[in-house]
C-alpha cells in the first residue's frame, strides 16, 4: 500500500497531472471517490514523508499484533473518509494517509484497552509514549492540515477496534 502511494506522487509530480484533485471535497458527489483515494494522494514528497514512517510501523504493529491490518485499514479510511466528507468545511479538499495514522494509533490503543492480552496491552502503551503527541493534531488550528481528517480517523480506529473486538469475541 505504501508502495502505491509512493508510486501516485511520482505520477503526480508529471507536469500536468494533478492526481490531488481526486481527494474528500465535502458534500459533493465528485468528493465522495476520495474516500477511497484521498489516503493515496499527497501534497508533495514532504507530505507523503511525513506520513510514511508512522503508517509503516503503525500499520506493521497492527498486521504483527492483530493480524487485522486490512480490515482496520478498511475499516478506518471508509468510516473516517466518509465522516470527514460529511463534516469537513465545503470548498476543501482533504488528502493523505495521516486520516490512517490516526485511525491506526487509536485502533492499537483501544484494542489493548479492550482485549486486555499482555501484548496488545504492551503495544498500546509504546504507541502512546511514541505518538501520544500527535494527539494535538485532531484540534482546529493549523491551516492547510485536515484536523477533520485526523479525528475522524482517530475516531474511526476506536469504532473498528470495538466492532472487530466484538466479532472475535463471538468465535
Amino acid at each position: 500500500m505504501l508502495a502505491l502511494m509512493w508510486g501516485q506522487e511520482i505520477v503526480d509530480q508529471v507536469p500536468g497531472v494533478n492526481l490531488d484533485q481526486y481527494g474528500i471535497r465535502p458534500r459533493s458527489a465528485e468528493g465522495l471517490l476520495g474516500i477511497v483515494t484521498a489516503p493515496f494522494l499527497h501534497a508533495g514528497f514532504d507530505h507523503l514523508i511525513a506520513n510514511s514512517g508512522a503508517f509503516l510501523i503503525l500499520g506493521s504493529l497492527i498486521a504483527l499484533t492483530t493480524r487485522k491490518f486490512w480490515s482496520v485499514t478498511i475499516g478506518v479510511a471508509l468510516l473516517g473518509g466518509l465522516a470527514t466528507w460529511l463534516v469537513a468545511g465545503a470548498n476543501t479538499n482533504h488528502i493523505g494517509a495521516s486520516g490512517l495514522v490516526y485511525g491506526f494509533a487509536a485502533f492499537l490503543v483501544a484494542w489493548g484497552v479492550l482485549t486486555r492480552k499482555l501484548l496488545s496491552i504492551l503495544v498500546s502503551v509504546v504507541v502512546v509514549i511514541m505518538y501520544g503527541s500527535i494527539a494535538l493534531g485532531v484540534l482546529p488550528g493549523q491551516p492547510g492540515i485536515s484536523w477533520q481528517g485526523h479525528l475522524f480517523g482517530a475516531v474511526a480506529g476506536v469504532v473498528m477496534a470495538f466492532v472487530l473486538r466484538d466479532r472475535e469475541a463471538r468465535r
